[in-house]
């Protein structure tokens, strides 16, 4: 007589599970993977130290222009052209620092070509036209990129801020605290001598 057998279908099943149980522990690799990659990145954002303190510019007049000098001073660095529509703005920019330089205001101009080729002179001659046409004397910067591959540091770390802090045209305007935080921004049409630059301003000289 024969004997009744059940049929043997563990070891098939559990072939097949092999494959399944392989692609499952892939997936969960490659998540944890990305995940960490993530971490990283957030934490190498989230924990400098330095903030806009820990970059440094090229005077106009020649020689290093780190921010960490306005260290517990308000800036407002605005990146400038000679030949745009808003270049008028320098004379309300040097307004501005003659009326706060004295309670902590510092505005930075940090001259670039980047926005329509209307930045086209040399440092000495960018210094030449704000000095004879608005009498500036407050600091700038060498000529810089502010975007791109090529941009400086500074505007590098913005953009880690976030895109609509980066600046899309001549003179946008950041509001740096004393801490160098990067505490607010203003486009190009806002005037140096607006309601709420002033007010953003006064909030910082204040706090």
């Amino acid at each position: 007589m024969f004997s009744l057998q059940k049929p043997q279908s563990a070891a098939p099943c559990s072939s097949e599970r092999k494959p399944a149980n392989r692609t499952r522990r892939f997936v969960l690799g490659v998540v944890m993977l990305m995940e960490a990659v993530l971490l990283l990145n957030t934490n190498a954002v989230v924990a400098s130290p330095t903030g806009a303190h820990g970059f440094t510019f090229e005077s106009i007049e020649g020689g290093p222009l780190p921010l960490s000098d306005f260290r517990g001073k308000t800036v407002l660095l605005v990146n400038t052209a000679s030949q745009c529509g808003f270049t008028g703005q320098y004379a309300a920019l040097q307004t501005l620092w003659e009326t706060y330089r004295d309670r902590g205001l510092v505005v930075l101009g940090v001259p670039s070509d980047d926005f329509g080729g209307q930045e086209p002179g040399t440092a000495v001659e960018i210094k030449q036209f704000c000095t004879v046409n608005f009498d500036i004397d407050f600091p700038m910067t060498d000529k810089v990129r502010v975007r791109g591959d090529g941009a400086h540091p500074y505007y590098k770390w913005v953009a880690t801020q976030g895109r609509l802090k980066m600046p899309r045209w001549n003179f946008f305007k950041h509001l740096i605290d004393a801490d160098g935080n990067l505490v607010d921004w203003f486009g190009s049409t806002t005037r140096p001598n607006s309601r709420k630059l002033i007010a953003a301003i006064e909030k910082q000289l204040n706090s």
